[in-house]
């Protein structure tokens, strides 16, 4: 008999949220709301970063990790020519990222590739931008994560995201920490780390011109890698 999916639980092992949350984020109307509630943040600062994938010129290499199900698909073209890489461990969330291409009409610009970003199977500077949105605190080592989005980018690429941050919340925002202890305890996020120690990792890494503003709950992050 065939065990009911669970509504949380490991990427791997494709939980139901695995599909609630692209919904909440391809239907603003429901989501929006929601994002504000429980992170206090705008959806739209999410739609509005994903748009930087779509200025780059013909022939810029994009890896998109963890793709999930496709949310930064929504950032390209129909009819561009920029070849973006959706990386992620789970097969199921690729098949879901092929599925939005092809909802966006993006297709012949996307090729997908089971990855873990703690090892990606890329060499140095093979990227122009390296795009992580809300995948961070679900790696198992972010650390080391960052270390290897870094790696792979171009002198003077650019690697651009947002996550959940561990960070000391006080007052209202104290409600943060909730969403990050049920989320550990429902195995959806990983060890986490705060917005300093990101900051600190991307430089480590080899990144300059390191950006992380927070939003509510949420923190969206920038820099470049190093020209040569």
């Amino acid at each position: 008999m065939r065990r009911p999916r669970r509504l949380v639980g490991a990427w791997s092992e494709d939980p139901l949220w695995a599909r609630v949350y692209p919904r909440l984020v391809d239907n603003p109307v429901v989501g929006a709301p929601l994002w504000r509630l429980g992170l206090g943040t705008d959806i739209g600062r999410l739609y509005a970063a994903t748009r930087e994938i779509g200025e780059l010129p013909d022939g810029a290499r994009v890896l998109d990790v963890p793709t999930g199900s496709g949310v930064a698909l929504r950032g390209l073209r129909p009819g561009g020519h920029v070849d973006l890489v959706a990386a992620d461990i789970s097969p199921r969330m690729l098949e879901r990222s092929v599925d939005a291409a092809r909802r966006w009409g993006v297709a012949d610009q996307v090729t997908t590739t089971i990855a873990d970003v703690g090892e990606l199977p890329f060499a140095d500077g093979t990227f122009h931008l390296v795009v992580s949105f809300t995948g961070l605190h679900v790696f198992p080592d972010p650390h080391r994560a960052i270390g290897e989005m870094v790696r792979v980018l171009a002198p003077g690429g650019v690697i651009s995201g947002s996550a959940l941050f561990a960070d000391e919340f006080h007052g209202v925002e104290r409600r943060y920490g909730l969403v990050h202890a049920a989320g550990r305890a429902a195995h959806v996020l990983g060890p986490m780390c705060s917005s300093a120690e990101a900051v600190q990792w991307l430089g480590e890494a080899g990144a300059v011109d390191v950006r992380l503003e927070m939003s509510g709950g949420l923190g969206y992050f920038r820099a470049t890698a190093r020209p040569v």
